[in-house]
């Protein structure tokens, strides 16, 4: 349902007043369409169209066809993620752990869900684990039972991970079992996307590699989106998130085919 709002003039409205209220729209449906914004600030599709160009240039919201959806919270920056929603990630990582067994070879990807599974492991359990993150190889160097195959390339500073023609065709070389997989967005429609055009074209190709996918996403990444494209939703074959799976939220995720947990 709609959240509704007081008709404005249009003469009278400021811009920064449509702002907010496109805001506390997105908000609160996570999903806005022209039309409907248009008859509810009584404007041009136009002028809504441009106000949704510049909060997508502020970086507030996602701009689509037809509307804008929110951009995934939380900072980019490695050392920033490593202290933002903690605890969740902690849940993911718990919850993530019965999936890996003796034998496997896994893909883990850069992101910290999955620094703190390398973290958690059982010194007894024996993976070969394949990675383009420096962390994530520092941490399993220690580990007796793991081997440890790491992608070189350009160094993505942002991320700690290595990226590049060099790592993608590294990846191509394997059929790992499972590629854990760190989401900064999933949308039903519009697909798993992140906010680096290379670190994506990396994530595609890591997915491409892998039997099983497994994207580990505390729930306010859900329902979100990015600029660059990484993968279909339904390519994901379980989603990991910091909540009970059997919440009725994720039913759009269910019906698509995807296990979550």
């Amino acid at each position: 349902m709609f959240v509704k709002f007081a008709s404005i003039n249009r003469d009278t409205m400021l811009k920064e007043e449509r702002f907010q209220i496109i805001l506390n729209q997105l908000g609160h449906e996570q999903k806005v369409y022209l039309g409907h914004l248009s008859t509810l600030l009584n404007v041009s599709e136009d002028t809504v169209r441009r106000d949704i160009k510049e909060l997508a240039d502020q970086g507030l919201l996602k701009s689509v066809r037809g509307g804008a959806v929110p951009h995934s919270p939380g900072p980019h920056h490695f050392r920033d993620r490593m202290k933002y929603d903690n605890e969740q990630k902690q849940i993911i990582a718990t919850k993530t752990l019965p999936f890996l067994k003796d034998g496997q070879v896994v893909i883990f990807d850069g992101g910290t869900s999955a620094l703190l599974i390398a973290q958690m492991l059982p010194k007894d359990l024996k993976l070969t684990v394949i990675t383009n993150s420096f962390p994530i190889a520092s941490i399993l160097e220690e580990h007796e039972h793991v081997d440890v195959l790491f992608a070189g390339g350009r160094l993505l500073k942002d991320s700690f991970v290595t990226i590049g023609n060099d790592c993608i065709q590294f990846f191509k070389k394997f059929r790992a079992d499972i590629c854990l997989l760190g989401i900064c967005s999933i949308h039903a429609d519009l697909g798993v996307t992140g906010p680096d055009f290379e670190e994506s074209e990396v994530k595609r190709t890591m997915i491409e590699s892998s039997k099983e996918v497994i994207a580990l996403a505390t729930t306010e990444k859900l329902g979100t989106a990015e600029a660059y494209y990484v993968c279909p939703t339904e390519r994901l074959s379980t989603i990991i998130t910091d909540k009970e799976p059997e919440s009725s939220a994720f039913d759009i995720y269910r019906k698509l085919g995807i296990s979550m947990a």
